[in-house]
């Protein structure tokens, strides 16, 4: 009985648009066909021919893998300094949370300025400082676009994931840490021997979010860089906007957003499968 509301509102907000999905991916439903004509698998076999689409997959994995490996790595080496004893530590983990707390449209706003070719502070600042003759334009070079979208994601997460190996880092016996100090271990050592060991559950876990948050991204990519330049940065959930609401060709959006969750399934499945050990 007490799941009940839970589960209404599940399947009226996730379960119900996804079936629908999933069906309008059998037809073909553009504005040249007001009525869905049914078209059976002429959808899907569509998308593994379009080089468009396929090259919508490389740069979700592209993303994905570059946003999450470098928020796990940043907001593992935050947690462990933060964890260290020093005066104003509190103060310093409170505004850590602030990048999380702001709206990510925002963030992607703040970002957009900053490298703004003209006005944006990572101009002034390499110019300043020689590292560049003049001002570059770096939201329309395809490399400079994904490391900003990169960045910008990773600006984002890294409170959140920190919070998460700091809650981890404080379970552990600070004795086995000076215990292997004392043995003559250095950082390295402790790291691996002593803390990766001990995070490894946390670490699995905040691993699979990370994918799973990365593949659902949307709104700080178009209000950054609108899938630009020259699709350099259209992610599946890019893809599925323009199909839908750029082109008005739904049958083929709900057939790439079937297939997008089709790459989400996997991560959730493993972090289902972690929260249920933890559970036993």
């Amino acid at each position: 009985m007490l799941l009940i509301p839970a589960l209404v509102a599940f399947g009226v907000v996730v379960l119900r648009p996804f079936i629908e999905a999933l069906t309008l991916s059998f037809y073909k439903y553009t504005l040249s066909t007001p009525e869905p004509v049914w078209v059976g698998l002429r959808n899907f076999g569509k998308v593994l021919t379009d080089e468009r689409i396929l090259g919508s997959f490389v740069t979700t994995a592209i993303y994905v893998g570059l946003a999450t490996a470098f928020s796990i790595i940043l907001g593992l080496a935050w947690a462990i300094i933060l964890n260290q004893p020093f005066r104003g530590r509190a103060a310093v983990r409170s505004l850590s949370l602030l990048p999380w707390i702001m709206p990510s449209v925002v963030t992607a706003f703040l970002w957009g300025w900053i490298f703004n070719s003209r006005y944006g502070l990572l101009n002034y600042g390499a110019l300043e400082m020689g590292l560049i003759d003049e001002r570059v334009a770096w939201l329309s070079t395809s490399a400079g676009a994904m490391a900003a979208i990169v960045i910008t994601k990773v600006w984002l997460s890294i409170p959140l994931f920190m919070a998460f190996f700091l809650a981890g880092l404080a379970s552990m016996d600070r004795e086995q840490i000076e215990a292997a100090r004392v043995d003559g271990a250095g950082n390295w050592a402790v790291l691996r021997d002593h803390l990766i060991p001990h995070l490894r559950p946390v670490l699995l876990v905040t691993i699979v979010l990370a994918m799973i948050g990365n593949l659902q991204q949307f709104d700080t990519i178009w209000a950054l860089t609108g899938g630009g330049p020259v699709r350099a940065t259209t992610v599946l959930s890019v893809e599925v906007y323009r199909r839908a609401f750029e082109s008005w060709d739904i049958g083929m959006a709900a057939t790439v957003g079937v297939l997008w969750v089709a790459t989400i399934l996997p991560p959730a499945y493993f972090y289902l499968r972690q929260l249920m050990k933890g559970a036993e």
